[in-house]
């Protein structure tokens, strides 16, 4: 029988230990929830509308206050892992994301709404960062590709988790929109696994050794201008990630319904299929990154994401664009696999708990605008939302490539031995 190559696939998926897995199972999970209760906005978008009088342009800016807030919760919740360690601040953050999640379903104003997405976007921003650090910190460097993959597509999973809910809850049950974020608080329950399940980060700990040792602070590793010209890289390069993924996802339900008068079940059934898409390449093109290295995988990508494009936005047959969005949602779903492990792996020890979360977060607030952006373009043409995903997704998948291509990467690296900071 032939050995599975070291680099495969199921080779990286095999041989955890417990408290390796069940530090992963808390990062996804948390990642899950957080954009299962994300996009429970984007699918009633049109009935937050109706019930506040508000055209559905206004009601999505609070996708925008969400994003415009993530990058203070990375800073925040950031700084309080690399002070005090991963588990107690990921907690914190996931309780208080779910509260802010609960209050949401009280709603009874666009303004009400508006504050609450504000403040559930600072929690939604501490998350990411820290759950990425605390579960490939543990995860053995030759199997973080894999790892990667699964983890950036609890993303994936929280969508098609939000589609199936709203499905169940508004279209089965008939019950109001409210309901679907009182349903957002179950994150609650993941406190107490952590609480009871995950072991502290050991990169972290030897890392808090060696700067008592060395006598480093925290200041003089921000301020350190090859830090510093990374931390802007990377801002630049999540940018282009999130328009990627935004650009591709946010207005696309409504672009189904308006343009192509798609029922919601059929928008919910084409949001299943092409977060299928998506899972399914994370996980392939993450693994992928181990064996090709990471900005290989992305701008490989990227570059096939482009000629999917006319059959993504342009596609007529309810069976050509479940296709083409299941295409384009492998690619850029598969590039962001390779994210959590090129983020953290680009990190520094002694800061890896704000630095790829806040890399990560400003990235989004450079795409805050996306989605009134689509919908303004597609408004201000007649509805033609195709115009809007075609205005957004060629360039982006372009500029990807290219930024990717223009930095360097640290497949490898092994975290809390000092090593951070080598980049190939």
């Amino acid at each position: 029988m032939a050995s599975v190559p070291r680099h495969g696939l199921f080779s990286q998926a095999r041989g955890l230990t417990t408290d390796q897995r069940n530090a992963f199972i808390a990062a996804f999970l948390g990642w899950t929830m957080d954009a299962f209760d994300y996009f429970l906005l984007i699918f009633v978008l049109s009935e937050v509308a109706s019930s506040f009088g508000a055209s559905v342009t206004q009601v999505a800016f609070a996708t925008t206050l969400t994003l415009v807030a993530r990058p203070f919760g990375a800073l925040f919740f950031g700084l309080l892992a690399d002070r005090f360690g991963r588990r107690l601040p990921l907690m914190a953050d996931v309780l208080f994301y779910t509260i802010v999640e609960f209050l949401t379903g009280f709603s009874n104003s666009l303004t009400m709404l508006l504050v609450l997405r504000t403040l559930y976007g600072i929690g939604m921003g501490g998350e990411w960062g820290i759950g990425a650090s605390l579960a490939l910190e543990k995860i053995p460097p030759e199997k973080r590709g894999f790892f990667s993959g699964v983890l950036q597509e609890g993303y994936a999973f929280g969508y098609l988790l939000a589609a199936l809910m709203f499905y169940l809850v508004t279209q089965l049950l008939g019950l109001s929109w409210h309901w679907l974020f009182f349903i957002g608080a179950l994150p609650a329950l993941l406190v107490l696994f952590i609480r009871a399940r995950v072991g502290e980060s050991e990169a972290w700990e030897q890392t808090q050794e060696r700067m008592r040792q060395t006598r480093t602070s925290l200041s003089e590793v921000v301020f350190n201008r090859t830090v510093l010209r990374r931390f802007v890289y990377l801002v630049i390069l999540m940018g282009f990630f999130n328009f990627m993924s935004h650009g591709t996802q946010d207005i696309y339900p409504t672009f189904l319904e308006e343009q192509h008068g798609f029922s919601s079940d059929m928008a919910v059934l084409v949001a299943v299929i092409y977060n299928v898409g998506a899972i399914i390449g994370g996980i392939v093109v993450g693994s992928l990154s181990e064996r090709i290295g990471r900005r290989r995988a992305i701008i490989a990508s990227a570059l096939v994401g482009i000629p999917i494009v006319p059959l993504f936005a342009l596609s007529s047959s309810p069976g050509f664009l479940a296709a083409g969005a299941f295409l384009m949602q492998f690619v850029v779903q598969g590039a962001w696999g390779v994210i959590p492990a090129h983020l953290t792996e680009m990190s520094y020890d002694e800061i890896r708990g704000f630095f790829p979360g806040v890399t990560y977060q400003l990235g989004n607030l450079l795409a805050a605008l996306n989605l009134p952006l689509q919908s303004a373009i597609a408004s201000s043409t007649g509805g033609n939302y195709a115009l809007g995903l075609l205005a957004v997704t060629i360039p982006v998948l372009i500029g990807v490539a290219v930024v990717t291509a223009l930095g360097g990467e640290a497949r490898g690296v092994r975290f809390g031995k000092g090593e951070a900071g080598r980049v190939s």
